[in-house]
């Protein structure tokens, strides 16, 4: 097993009205919030010293994946150097890939989607 600094990499909070908690977001943490769009995803960052291996996180629209409810915010484990080998082993410990492996930015690195054993949802990230 890979020993992680940290076991989460990011972490997304569902909107159903972007701009709505875009305002929401900026004026309680008193800052303009930068955004970004990823093909029909739209991102909100929530601000984090990444340089410094800060922790970071967004509000994120995207009507397919995310959907707001009291009890579900989008948590990214840290896969490691390479997210591939712990979601390889999701299907047979009784989970299910929902969104295969795939490139963020070459900046970002990668994620992928599951489900676990319970039927919570979760993610993973790594750079590789």
């Amino acid at each position: 097993m890979e020993m992680m600094h940290n076991a989460v990499s990011w972490f997304e909070i569902p909107t159903a009205d972007f701009d709505r908690a875009k305002r929401f977001y900026s004026t309680i943490f008193d800052f303009d919030m930068p955004e970004m769009t990823f093909g029909p995803v739209r991102m909100g960052f929530l601000l984090h010293d990444r340089e410094s291996g800060g922790i970071g996180g967004a509000i994120v629209h995207n009507a397919e994946f995310y959907k707001p409810h009291g009890d579900e915010v989008k948590l990214y484990l840290n896969g490691g150097r390479d997210l591939a080998r712990a979601l390889d082993r999701v299907p047979g410990a009784g989970g299910e890939v929902l969104i295969p492996k795939r490139m963020i930015s070459p900046e970002m690195g990668f994620m992928a989607m599951f489900t676990d054993s319970e039927g919570n949802t979760l993610a993973l990230h790594s750079k590789e």
